[in-house]
């Protein structure tokens, strides 16, 4: 069990993460992509990255079992950055106390099936020849698995951000943090959510990242170190085929002529988020209409549609902004 201690403080310095962070993704998608879970929302992401895989990301193996602890010195604070090398050279320049002490604790880990590599060992004294290799592991193994998808990754974050911004709009930091259910569980002053381990996490005034994430399954994850800023990665909902590519711009022309005015007045509307009834009201139309237009716009990769609750939210995706940006204003 993860218990999340809020003081009235915390509540107030609270916020939700702009974009997917990078190393956070690299982390739980390796993990991912070792395991077998979620067949529906990862299988068609599986087969297409496995066959992608060069002996370089023997390192992140080593560093990234399937299960229990994982180094903090890979998921570092990037202060609103996401920015891959950025966060790369973030990792790049952890202490040598700190990767000696995180890596300490990974080989001691009890879940450990085996010894840690040599060249974990000298990556813990700090050899700058290791740093570099895993600084090219960590850039290939993102090229590979993540890149390629990145518009998906995002659309789904995205879309996940919308529904916390609708919650705070509503009912303030409890709305948020109620909001983040059934995974975590809002009991005040207290979060909870399952977990491997006993870990009770005090805020202390410091406040808490809540760090969506596409790949993080099933349950949230924590820094170990409890002297660290607090960040919480929470595991959002998917589309089902998000791995597939999302649909290009068409080249050039005025956006209702391509796509009909109706449905281009819902794409520049559901840019901050809507619901299907909302989409219904503003436009004058019924909600079928609605319901029919945001399909079409759906299946051409334009829009992206989460379920909460009783109602549908519609948002933009990456592909649906650039058509709007191509072709200016209705």
């Amino acid at each position: 069990m993860l218990r999340v201690h809020f003081t009235t403080d915390d509540l107030a310095r609270v916020r939700v993460a702009t974009a997917p962070d990078p190393l956070w993704e690299i982390t739980n998608s390796f993990q991912a992509l070792a395991g077998a879970e979620a067949p529906l929302l990862f299988g068609d992401w599986r087969r297409l990255v496995r066959p992608r895989l060069r002996p370089g990301h023997a390192l992140l193996a080593a560093l990234l079992p399937p299960r229990g602890y994982t180094p903090d010195f890979l998921t570092p604070d990037l202060g609103g950055s996401y920015d891959l090398e950025g966060a790369v050279d973030a990792v790049l320049r952890t202490p040598r106390t700190v990767l000696r002490r995180d890596l300490t604790t990974l080989a001691a880990s009890p879940r450990r099936a085996r010894p840690l590599p040599s060249e974990a060992r000298a990556l813990a004294d700090g050899e700058p020849s290791v740093l570099r290799r895993l600084g090219a592991a960590l850039r290939g193994y993102h090229r590979s698995a993540l890149a390629p998808f990145w518009p998906q990754v995002r659309a789904q974050v995205d879309a996940d951000r919308a529904v916390r911004t609708r919650a705070v709009l509503s009912d303030g930091t409890d709305g948020l943090l109620a909001s983040l259910g059934p995974v975590l569980r809002w009991r005040p002053p207290v979060l909870e959510a399952d977990y491997p381990v006993q870990r009770e996490l005090r805020l202390d005034g410091r406040g808490l990242l809540l760090q969506p994430s596409l790949f993080c399954l099933r349950r949230p994850v924590t820094l170990a170190a409890p002297d660290l800023p607090p960040v919480l990665v929470y595991p959002i909902q998917h589309s089902l085929g998000w791995a597939r590519p999302l649909g290009r711009p068409a080249p050039g022309g005025d956006l209702a002529a391509l796509i009909g005015r109706t449905r281009a007045a819902i794409l520049e509307d559901v840019v901050t988020g809507r619901t299907t009834g909302e989409l219904a009201h503003r436009l004058g139309i019924s909600g079928a209409a609605a319901s029919q237009h945001t399909a079409v716009l759906r299946r051409a990769g334009l829009l992206l549609s989460v379920r909460r609750g009783r109602y549908v939210l519609h948002t933009i995706t990456p592909a649906g902004s650039a058509l709007l940006e191509g072709t200016g204003s209705v």
